[in-house]
């Protein structure tokens, strides 16, 4: 993929990012700009070398049959400390590394992160879709803020998540009797759609199997050169 480069610094004090934050968030976009979905993407990322190095994988998969066609990984110093809010200043150069790896292009991003679901509504799934300018949802596995009710225990049900008055995602039920993710727009799509995409994502975990290819890739063995280069020559 090409990608242009980056317009703010990633040698950031934690203050300076909150502002590049608080700038950049108004470049979301919170409506359906998608074309035709036939790739779908999950992002993941891990680290090694004792937190030294962060290790993003992108798993790229047709939409609807989920076939796994291309995943690459993407390394890159750690130089940012580990600080809720602002973990896409942690793990963004390396997801950008294996982004500019993938021959394809996905027409959409599942990210293993929040969304708007952030306190400066800038969570790095709104990072990311800015920075690449693709439609962009985050999949989280755990609330970083806002309240919510208890999500239906039924497939697809879910429950709004609410932050000074505005929804700002969803709470997901995506199998019965599991718990939930929180679901919340990235860039260049609304909740209900994200939400549509989520669970066309799902089968029959808890996770969609964007997620699933992507942490597997991240943080299992399958993160080994010889696992990574095996699923870059998948078949397209």
């Amino acid at each position: 993929m090409n990608i242009a480069p980056c317009p703010h610094s990633w040698q950031l004090t934690p203050a300076e990012a909150r502002e590049v934050q608080e700038i950049h968030r108004s470049r979301v976009v919170l409506e359906d700009r998608l074309g035709p979905v036939r790739r779908v993407a999950g992002v993941d990322v891990g680290f090694e070398d004792d937190n030294r190095v962060a290790r993003a994988a992108v798993a790229v998969l047709s939409f609807p049959a989920l076939t796994l066609e291309e995943a690459v990984i993407g390394r890159a110093p750690v130089t940012f400390p580990y600080i809720p809010g602002l973990l896409s200043f942690r793990e963004m150069p390396a997801v950008l590394d294996a982004l500019r790896r993938l021959r394809l292009t996905p027409d959409l991003l599942l990210c293993d992160g929040q969304g708007i679901a952030h306190p400066r509504r800038f969570g790095i799934a709104s990072h990311l879709g800015v920075l690449v300018d693709i439609p962009a949802i985050g999949v989280a596995k755990r609330l970083l803020t806002g309240r919510h009710d208890p999500a239906p225990d039924a497939r697809g049900g879910w429950t709004p998540l609410r932050d000074k008055g505005a929804i700002i995602g969803a709470v997901l039920r995506t199998r019965v009797g599991v718990r939930p993710v929180f679901i919340s727009p990235g860039h260049r799509i609304t909740l209900d759609t994200a939400l549509h995409y989520v669970m066309a994502c799902v089968t029959r975990y808890r996770l969609p199997e964007t997620t699933r290819w992507a942490h597997r890739l991240a943080s299992g063995p399958e993160a080994s050169g010889q696992c990574a280069g095996a699923a870059r020559a998948a078949p397209r």
